[in-house]
C-alpha cells in the first residue's frame, strides 16, 4: 500500500492530552464563504487566537492535495465536541456547500484514510468514517460540516480508501 506524504508543520501547542483509543475518522471542511485554501498554520493561528491549544484537527488537506500535519497524531483532537476521545480529525480546505472538493483532495483523503485504517485498525465504512455533523443527533444532510458536496462523496471516498488499503 502506498503511504500518504504528510508535510510536517512543526506547530507548537500548549497542553495536549493523549488519545487512548482510536475508532473513527471525522471529516471536516473550512466552510468559509470565500472557499479559502487554508493551511494548517493558518488554522493553528486562528485557533490559538481563540485561546485554544492550537489547531484541533490532526490533518489538513489543501486544494492541491497536499496533506499537512495539524495536531500530533498521538494527541486528543479538538474537532468534534464530545467525540474527540476516540477520533482522528481530517480537515479539507474549502467551502463544500458552495464548491466541490478537488480531485487531488479526494485522492489524498482516500489514501490518508487507508493509511490510518492500517495503522489503527479502523474499518473503512460509513460507520467509522463520518462527516462532522454525523457525530450529533441533530444531523441533517451534511450541509453544516463537512458541507453537502463533500458529504455526498463520502461513500465514493471510503470505496477508494478500501481500494488503496488492498493495493
Amino acid at each position: 500500500m502506498n503511504k500518504a506524504i504528510i508535510r510536517e508543520t512543526d506547530l507548537r501547542f500548549s497542553n495536549l492530552a493523549r488519545r487512548t483509543s482510536t475508532k473513527r475518522i471525522v471529516i471536516h471542511h473550512s466552510g468559509t464563504v470565500q472557499d479559502l485554501d487554508l493551511s494548517a498554520a493558518q488554522i493553528h493561528q486562528a485557533h490559538k487566537a481563540k485561546g485554544w491549544a492550537g489547531i484541533g484537527y490532526h490533518f489538513v488537506i489543501r486544494k492541491n492535495g497536499a496533506i499537512e500535519r495539524g495536531r500530533p497524531l498521538w494527541s486528543l483532537g479538538a474537532h468534534a465536541q464530545s467525540n474527540n476521545h476516540d477520533t482522528i480529525g481530517i480537515h479539507l480546505s474549502g467551502d463544500f456547500n458552495a464548491a466541490t472538493p478537488t480531485d487531488y483532495q479526494i485522492e489524498s483523503l482516500a489514501l490518508l484514510i487507508a493509511n490510518l485504517s492500517a495503522d489503527f485498525n479502523i474499518p473503512i465504512d460509513r460507520a467509522h468514517v463520518i462527516g462532522h455533523d454525523e457525530c450529533y443527533s441533530k444531523f441533517t444532510d451534511g450541509a453544516g460540516c463537512p458541507g453537502r458536496n463533500l458529504y455526498n462523496l463520502l461513500d465514493t471516498i471510503t470505496g477508494k480508501a478500501n481500494w488503496y488499503l488492498k493495493n
